[in-house]
């Protein structure tokens, strides 16, 4: 399939009426996890291509161009809203944030698996386990607070139990940036893997930032606080990948062209017959507005699409599914790794005045008041044991104490 050879119709035909952008949302009892996670990866991306959008109007001085792109974003915005009300009113913020979760842990294992760059699958298989152990202690909070077992709303797709826990994330910011990848010479997947990973990090950081005082409990509130700083980490990480070196419109083509590719993939995967309309309708606005995308390219740099895009055919579509084995082969390989400015290193090679130690002590002394250390060990006072859904024993020995909240590994 490729987008660029779709025929089109103008942007303007697919503005919509009030009706017809509420549509009914899923139920929350019935639907399948990857149709929950898939709602939410095209929120964020939608999200993420508004926010770049404003951005290049607020950096440039043609007001013509301004009005071109502000036609594109006002039917991304129209996407979007459509998308966000799919999530039904009952789904409550801890639910929603299972969902999101559920959406990094396995939306990060299947592009490393498929990536074929090893810095960029370095990264995603680092992240990776950070977005484990989030579960893990969100599931537990779920557990804590109202007696949910959240292995229900996964659908058993995914495990829940410690990765590298929570504690450790926390590192020094400029161990977080890493070397932007070549656009000239990187494959079309690796291109595409960078954008979509970039948007939805960015959407679960943008998530827990806003949900962090709407959240109904002091804990609850703290370990969004603390996960939220997490995921800081993980955008900057991410979005340091991309190739900073592309002009706006070159960019902006980008963002159309990842969109198009991921509705594509979306209708392609989806189960739920009336959300797979939605998908194959913004599949075709957004041929609608790459084409727009490529006139302006044309029109104000004079370079064609295949210039930024060689290919326009898709590589290999994105499915989510389960992917239990995976992760729990880089849990045993890579648990004790922590970054180290563009590298990646084992915690105990560190000097002991590092920085990443001197960040450790800032935020985490004393451990007794670490949200994501708490929650772990309220449960396991209250219940002897803290909550997992596991098919087998946690890989590392370390974390399979369940009567006990780890806090060294992948720190000490």
């Amino acid at each position: 399939m490729n987008p660029f050879l779709e025929k089109s119709m103008p942007v303007e035909n697919f503005f919509n009426n009030w009706e017809n952008i509420y549509p009914q949302p899923y139920n929350k009892y019935t639907v399948d996890p990857y149709t929950r996670t898939r709602i939410i990866l095209m929120n964020g991306t939608e999200i993420e291509s508004i926010f770049f959008s404003h951005q290049f109007a607020r950096n440039c001085t043609n007001n013509d161009l301004r009005r071109e792109i502000a036609i594109l974003r006002r039917l991304d915005q129209q996407q979007q809203k459509i998308i966000s009300v799919l999530k039904p009113a009952d789904e409550s913020i801890l639910e929603h944030t299972i969902g999101y979760e559920q959406l990094a842990v396995d939306l990060t294992a299947e592009l490393a698996q498929r990536e074929p760059d090893c810095y960029v699958k370095m990264a995603l298989d680092f992240a990776l386990l950070e977005d484990f152990d989030h579960l893990y202690r969100y599931s537990d909070l779920a557990y804590l607070e109202y007696g949910e077992k959240m292995e229900y709303l996964v659908g058993h797709y995914t495990e829940i139990m410690p990765g590298r826990p929570t504690i450790a994330h926390h590192r020094f910011p400029t161990d977080n940036i890493k070397y932007y990848t070549d656009f000239d010479k990187a494959c079309p997947i690796t291109k595409l893997n960078t954008f979509i990973i970039t948007a939805a990090e960015q959407q679960t950081m943008n998530y827990y930032m806003n949900v962090v005082n709407l959240y109904c409990s002091d804990l609850g509130r703290k370990l969004y606080q603390e996960i939220a700083l997490v995921e800081e980490e993980h955008v900057s990480q991410y979005e340091s990948l991309l190739d900073p070196n592309l002009t706006w419109l070159e960019n902006l083509l980008m963002h159309k062209y990842n969109e198009c590719y991921l509705y594509y993939s979306c209708y392609c995967d989806e189960t739920d017959e009336c959300i797979k309309k939605i998908w194959e309708c913004h599949y075709y606005q957004e041929i609608a507005q790459l084409h727009r995308v490529a006139h302006l390219l044309e029109k104000y740099e004079g370079k064609c699409w295949n210039q930024v895009i060689p290919d326009g055919e898709f590589p290999q579509l994105l499915r989510l599914h389960s992917n239990k084995e995976y992760i729990r082969k880089i849990q045993e390989n890579t648990v004790e790794l922590t970054s180290k400015l563009e590298k990646y290193v084992d915690v105990e090679k560190l000097p002991c005045d590092d920085v990443f130690f001197k960040m450790q002590d800032i935020l985490n002394e004393p451990v007794c008041q670490v949200p994501s250390h708490i929650v772990i060990d309220e449960l396991i006072q209250e219940n002897g044991i803290d909550y997992r859904y596991e098919v087998a024993p946690n890989p590392i020995k370390a974390l399979r104490n369940r009567h006990e909240d780890n806090v060294c590994v992948g720190r000490s």
